[in-house]
């Protein structure tokens, strides 16, 4: 069974140095009780300080998180970042089940043809996986 929750990959993430720098858009891969994964073509070595955004929702999600690995992976790196406080790591919930549903309104218009407003998709998107979610796997869920 999985531990973390695999992000839609077509939904980005900007990962900047904790002491500013420049932003680097990158997908977002998981993300687990305490934290995330991402794909990047820059390794971060482990105990570095990254912040973190998500310029999905309004306002942006935005938080610290501290490198736990990093791995080889095609033609970059996949990155584990763990939240800081357990505050960020209930708002980077939320952000994701937000994430998961507009996935979930993409792939809706893209297989069916319908186009779903962000209401509709909400709804839709609850009665099929929230009691499930994070644990599910589906990848219409993301």
């Amino acid at each position: 069974m999985r531990n973390y929750i695999r992000h839609p990959s077509d939904i980005p993430i900007h990962v900047l140095p904790a002491q500013a720098g420049v932003d680097d858009a990158q997908p977002l891969n998981d993300i687990s009780h305490g934290g995330l994964s991402f794909y990047t073509r820059t390794a971060h070595a482990p105990g570095v300080v990254l912040r973190l955004k998500i310029p999905l929702v309004t306002p942006v999600f935005e938080a610290p998180g501290k490198v736990v690995w990093c791995r080889a992976h095609a033609s970059g790196f996949i990155v584990g970042i763990e939240f800081l406080d357990s505050v960020d790591m209930f708002r980077a919930r939320m952000v994701e089940q937000i994430c998961h549903i507009e996935h979930y309104k993409k792939t809706v218009r893209a297989k069916e043809g319908r186009t779903l407003s962000n209401q509709e998709a909400a709804l839709e998107w609850i009665g099929k996986y929230a009691q499930g979610f994070p644990l599910q796997d589906d990848d219409t869920q993301g």
